[in-house]
């Protein structure tokens, strides 16, 4: 079976073609400028790239331009569109609509649709992707898979705000969580390496860090805490995110900078995080280096970020009752050894003890950071959230 994963932005669209016997991405790429002049395709696959230059006014001909690539005869993967057995879509916000993947029907896209709202900058781009697929490919089975359905398990002392209940009722005001195929496919391979799975007294805290980052406390393959809330503007400082502050900030910086409401969030969206805070880049290798020459904002957002992921690390340990494993993921909780350090360095009163050395020198897949000895595991795993979405498309398509 092959599965067309595709993740849609609202003027890109990045895919993956999976061939489920192996679980292997046979081509992948992404189109950019949708909608605008210049707009590309790059694409992967056979071990040769390819650069696709073409007109995409919308969706719908940028997954034309996909479908052509992967069955070119040149640069393709599969002889012909009759190969591609479903199409796993990533869809940001299921509310409290959806706790699993869900086959995407009229009565499911309507729901989804609904839920826009709640991500007004990413679900109706994700739905013009559907949408798109739909109108090439009508007989082709559609998934849909969150970002926020591993939280859905959270507990409601866990996602309900101290605001009048009302606002919950009425308008379903709440914690949420993003990130959560990451989360569920790091937790899950953590557990599989232990030899823990199915044990529901494993204990994990899961750190998703990169230009978003998000922190999550997982109890037996199931989430009890994250730190992204509403939105993924809260938790922990990003690269251009504020994270959490105290909501009065809002009102403070509007009025002091003269700006709207909607100026403000943009502002704690797109100009916070280390890169405001540092006044150097999002990017933290920048940060590094900058830091190394002495530039003090550089490494005072550096130390903010990890101060804030130790926070979270500690808080959460509590809230499990304790921990069983530490996993790092994605661009920076895999390839940043010295953030690693600075956010689990000094815990061994928590059980938690790094060998160095193996934190400077990773080698390829899950890699064991912790020291012999050490009696909470702290592990390195690639992040893989384009196969959890094509292992629930197959689920849910056969």
């Amino acid at each position: 079976m092959k599965i067309l994963v595709i993740n849609a932005g609202s003027s890109s669209l990045k895919y993956q073609l999976i061939d489920m016997e192996t679980e292997v991405a046979i081509a992948k790429g992404g189109c950019e400028r949708i909608g605008l002049d210049g707009s590309f395709c790059k694409h992967k696959a056979n071990g040769k790239e390819a650069t696709i230059q073409s007109a995409m006014p919308t969706h719908k001909e940028a997954i034309q331009v996909v479908l052509n690539a992967l069955v070119d005869k040149e640069h393709g993967a599969i002889s012909s569109m009759e190969e591609i057995d479903a199409v796993g879509h990533r869809i940001v916000h299921s509310g409290e609509e959806f706790n699993d993947s869900v086959l995407l029907t009229d009565d499911t896209m309507a729901t989804i649709e609904s839920l826009s709202e709640l991500a007004p900058l990413h679900q109706p781009a994700n739905i013009i992707g559907v949408k798109a697929c739909q109108a090439i490919m009508p007989n082709v089975p559609m998934v849909g898979v969150f970002d926020t359905a591993f939280h859905s398990s959270m507990p409601e002392k866990a996602y309900i705000y101290g605001i009048p209940y009302d606002a919950y009722k009425d308008y379903k005001i709440r914690r949420y969580g993003f990130h959560g195929t990451s989360h569920r496919f790091v937790s899950a391979e953590a557990a599989k390496y232990l030899g823990r799975e199915g044990d529901n007294d494993f204990k994990v805290i899961t750190l998703h860090l990169g230009n978003g980052s998000s922190i999550s406390a997982v109890k037996g393959g199931k989430s009890i805490d994250t730190s992204m809330s509403f939105t993924p503007l809260g938790g922990v400082p990003m690269g251009t995110r504020s994270g959490d502050l105290d909501p009065a900030i809002v009102e403070f910086i509007a009025n002091k900078y003269n700006m709207t409401l909607a100026e403000t969030i943009n502002y704690l969206n797109k100009k916070s995080g280390v890169s405001g805070l540092s006044g150097v880049s999002s990017d933290f290798r920048d940060l590094r280096n900058a830091a190394a020459e002495g530039n003090h904002r550089a490494q005072l957002a550096l130390d903010v970020f990890t101060y804030s992921c130790r926070k979270y690390l500690g808080g959460y340990a509590a809230a499990l009752g304790g921990v069983d494993c530490v996993v790092f993921t994605a661009g920076i909780g895999e390839h940043d050894g010295g953030v690693r350090m600075s956010i689990i360095e000094d815990l061994e009163y928590m059980g938690i003890v790094v060998d160095k050395t193996k934190n400077d020198n990773l080698a390829d897949g899950i890699c064991e950071i912790s020291a012999e000895g050490s009696r909470v595991k702290v592990l390195v795993i690639p992040t893989n959230e384009e196969l959890v979405i094509a292992r629930d498309t197959q689920r849910l398509a056969k």
